[in-house]
């Protein structure tokens, strides 16, 4: 529960009434009685003062209001003011205040007032009062039903006061917990700090995108700001660099390019009549030149010169006849595998398309060399006998005489880009790309494919040079500097994502010191040192800064959340570390409840990684850390073996793992978590993951005892069923049950899963899972849910109707994330309430 010494009004031990001590008030607002020109209305209804009550004042008048007005003995008594003008025998005022509640419950707000009022809980009209009386003792009482979660309520009166009564107005507000809540504790405040809350993930202006302009002298930047309810404004704006100044402002999902010529130009597309324009928009002069007319293009590449573009048309394999479908892949179920690209060279000066590819197999342009004369293309042939099931080409194709040279094949290739001068290239691939040239791993492993690893290809000499096998972070994706001709890597490390530096020259790498934990993009200048970042970390949102690469200084360009991230009380966590019983540095952090008492004992929650990558240091997260602290659980993550960004072999102990390793080093983690910290309650423990990490939460409820609660979204419960029914369950199976099937590793497949072992479960399970999730499908968690209620088993099953892997809809996130904060509060704390609210016995 939070409490600020300076704002507290009154607090007694529930279910005794609170009297609320004191308010914020807005200035007295006039308000005329209207010129009656007819005795009745249109509607022959008379004009009657409670009217008056219906003026609009706008809530930011007291939100920013600094004058408190306190109550004496409880009454808050308003000074008699003298009527200005026979009309103006009226005023309009606003007083504000917060109610906290620490858990969920009910309870009443009364209000007893001579004037007439409206009360608004969270901007939400829920009472009138419509009659005025000269004195408290005659003043009718009105109440309005509360109920609360366990976060902050903004409660608004708007009071209508008679300046020709002959007394004072006067007010009493209270606030009770119903009987059957004796357990609700409310503080009634004005200001200070808040506890964060779920819409605190959702609602908020944030940066969403940012780039710099070749010469480093503009920017750009994206930014979505989210209103209660989902109500969107996004804006995308062109600004100095050196002012902040926006220059112009571009339509809501405009795609912009900055010139590969190195000019401050922007190239975008617009519709045209029937298909696309192509334009190029000179910043200096704020001119535009259509470059295309008409053209039917999606993703294009323009040439330095800009004298041609490529871009890639999409053809459909024909659909079968009839209402039976032919499938021709596994992947064929996913309904992106029948569509086919092919690619086209548009002339500027003659406006004349060429097409450059015919076939059935699908080709995309990787990157254009400087000089414009050659360019990268990458093909994608399926290889379903042999993992990872796909077989990529990578192409040179020489735009001036047309003709293709083919690079190499590869298996595990996933990009690649030309250096400056066009004489190396950069790829990226998993660790067993190139014959497994950058491979580090135990012997007996086999590599995690996700851990993207790099490597310099020699045009002239065809050889490939593994640069990251001794470099443990995990590649995202980088950018080869046009200006330093360095490479800039921005990489995922342990559970932050940085950005480093690597010199071609001296084979070294240097970390940029750059003020967030989790960089989400790195845009550099061409002409100048110069480069824009988009950055959060675990205890604010993304912010877009500049960064000089010579000074090596970062500069705040956009931070749209301050305003909102002042308000709450965000506690930072604290690295925790320990060394396990197979002697590995098994890493993690916790969080803490704002204004925590080591002297208490905490329930504790559990998260660790779904899918291989760690969970990261972000502040907006499916599973926010930092409300759940503020509900007040001590959060403690986990990051086991297997995930990446740690290297290669640690990477590696997820593939042909399904729980072994991991879930020991889980267990045992979170034992010597609780066995350290006094501060924690080992009887109320429990755990949540999704996907991979919800199978984890299924997987662990067979191995140990120590949850108290459990929470599987998304989860695998029969590695065999996810293997052959998700679409993507056996191209995941390649990299995590790497040439392992159930005909020739039944061992792994019946074992590991958590269905076959569901007898050994007695944690009260919470089962989540989006109704038409295509990643894993519904019916693992409609298995495990039948077999524990078969087994009389504490489980519950949630289905989200019309949702896939991850739950995208607003409402609907809000209402899933409070049925795992309930499913908690009810097993860790013994505050069944909200749980019984939002899923009453039937």
């Amino acid at each position: 529960m939070i409490f600020s010494c300076a704002c507290l009004l009154n607090l007694w031990a529930a279910p005794r009434e609170i009297s609320v001590q004191e308010v914020k008030t807005s200035p007295l607002i006039p308000v005329y009685e209207p010129i009656l020109l007819d005795s009745s209305d249109v509607n022959q209804k008379k004009f009657e003062t409670k009217t008056l009550l219906q003026t609009t004042v706008g809530f930011d008048d007291v939100r920013n209001a600094t004058t408190r007005f306190s109550a004496s003995d409880s009454v808050f008594t308003f000074e008699k003011l003298p009527s200005p003008s026979d009309r103006q025998t009226k005023a309009v005022q606003l007083l504000s205040f917060f109610i906290d509640a620490d858990r969920y419950g009910k309870a009443k707000l009364s209000l007893t007032s001579t004037d007439m009022l409206e009360v608004y809980v969270n901007s939400k009209k829920e009472k009138s009062k419509e009659s005025f009386e000269d004195s408290l003792s005659k003043a009718k009482t009105i109440e309005v039903d509360l109920t609360l979660e366990p976060k902050r309520y903004e409660v608004i009166i708007k009071r209508l006061t008679d300046l020709e009564s002959k007394n004072p107005a006067q007010l009493k507000l209270k606030i009770k917990p119903d009987k059957a809540d004796s357990l609700l504790q409310i503080s009634a405040s004005l200001d200070g700090k808040r506890r964060m809350i779920i819409d605190d993930i959702l609602d908020g202006h944030r940066v969403t995108g940012g780039s710099i302009s070749p010469t480093g002298r503009y920017y750009l930047v994206n930014t979505t700001e989210v209103f209660p309810g989902n109500k969107r404004n996004t804006k995308i704006e062109l600004k100095d660099l050196k002012t902040g100044k926006i220059l112009t402002r571009f339509p809501t999902g405009t795609s912009l390019n900055w010139s590969p010529a190195g000019k401050d130009e922007l190239i975008y597309s617009q519709q045209s009549a029937e298909n696309r324009d192509l334009i190029c928009l000179d910043i200096a002069t704020m001119t535009e030149t259509v470059l295309a007319k008409d053209v039917k293009f999606g993703a294009f590449h323009l040439s330095t010169d800009k004298k041609f573009f490529l871009f890639s048309q999409r053809d459909e394999i024909p659909a079968d006849k009839g209402d039976l479908k032919r499938v021709l892949s596994p992947s064929d179920r996913s309904g992106a595998y029948r569509g086919r690209s092919s690619l086209f060279r548009f002339s500027i000066p003659d406006q004349t398309a060429q097409r450059l590819s015919f076939g059935r197999t699908g080709v995309n342009v990787s990157d254009v060399r400087r000089d414009g004369k050659k360019a990268l293309l990458i093909t994608r042939k399926e290889t379903i006998t042999q993992r990872p099931f796909s077989e990529q080409m990578l192409l040179e194709l020489d735009l001036q005489t047309l003709t293709v040279d083919t690079i190499l094949t590869d298996r595990f290739l996933s990009g690649a880009d030309y250096s400056p001068d066009g004489n190396q290239l950069l790829l990226l691939g998993g660790p067993e790309a190139f014959g497994g040239v950058g491979l580090k791993i135990a012997d007996g492993q086999i590599a995690n494919s996700y851990d993207t690893q790099a490597f310099i290809y020699d045009v002239k000499n065809k050889t490939i040079t593994p640069i990251s096998k001794d470099f443990d972070p995990t590649i995202e994706d980088a950018e080869w500097s046009v200006y330093d001709k360095n490479i800039y890597f921005r990489v995922e490390d342990k559970d932050y994502v940085r950005v480093y530096q690597y010199h071609p020259n001296s084979k070294q790498y240097t970390l940029l010191d750059l003020p967030e934990e989790v960089i989400s993009s790195f845009s550099l200048a061409e002409t100048q040192g110069l480069a824009v970042f988009r950055g959060e970390s675990a205890t604010n949102s993304a912010r877009l800064y500049a960064y000089d690469l010579k000074t090596k200084r970062s500069t705040l360009l956009e931070d749209p959340y301050k305003a909102q991230l002042e308000e709450l009380d965000l506690s930072k966590p604290i690295d925790w570390s320990f060394v396990s019983a197979g002697n590995t540095t098994i890493e993690g952090r916790y969080y803490l409840p704002p204004n925590f008492d080591e002297t208490k004992q905490y329930p504790l929650i559990v998260y660790y990684y779904g899918g291989t990558n760690p969970t990261s240091r972000r502040f907006e997260f499916s599973y926010p850390m930092p409300v759940y602290a503020a509900m007040g659980y001590v959060v403690y993550v986990v990051q086991p073996s297997g995930a990446t960004g740690f290297g290669q072999e640690f990477s590696a102990r997820h593939v042909n793992a399904w729980g072994k390793i991991t879930a020991d080093e889980i267990i045992e983690g979170t034992q010597r978590f609780f066995r350290e910290h006094a501060f924690i309650d080992s009887t109320k423990v429990g755990c949540v993951g999704a996907s991979y990490g919800g199978f984890m939460t299924q997987y662990l409820q067979t191995q140990t005892k120590i949850f108290a609660a459990a929470v599987s979204h998304a989860g695998i419960s029969d590695i065999t069923s996810y293997w052959g029914e998700g679409y993507w369950g056996y191209s995941y199976s390649s990299a995590a049950s790497a040439n392992s099937y159930p005909w020739n590793n039944p061992e792994l497949y019946v074992n590991q899963s958590p269905l076959f072992h569901a007898d050994q479960i007695n944690t009260p399970l919470l089962l989540l899972h989006g109704t038409v999730d295509t990643n894993v499908p519904i019916g693992e968690s409609i298995q495990m849910y039948n077999a524990l209620k078969i087994l009389g088993k504490e489980v519950e099953f949630i289905t989200v109707e019309g949702e896939n892997h991850g739950i995208a809809d607003y409402k609907k996130r809000i209402e899933w994330n409070k049925t795992i904060f309930a499913w908690f509060n009810r097993w860790l704390k013994g505050e069944p309430e909200w749980w019984n609210a939002l899923y009453p016995a039937r």
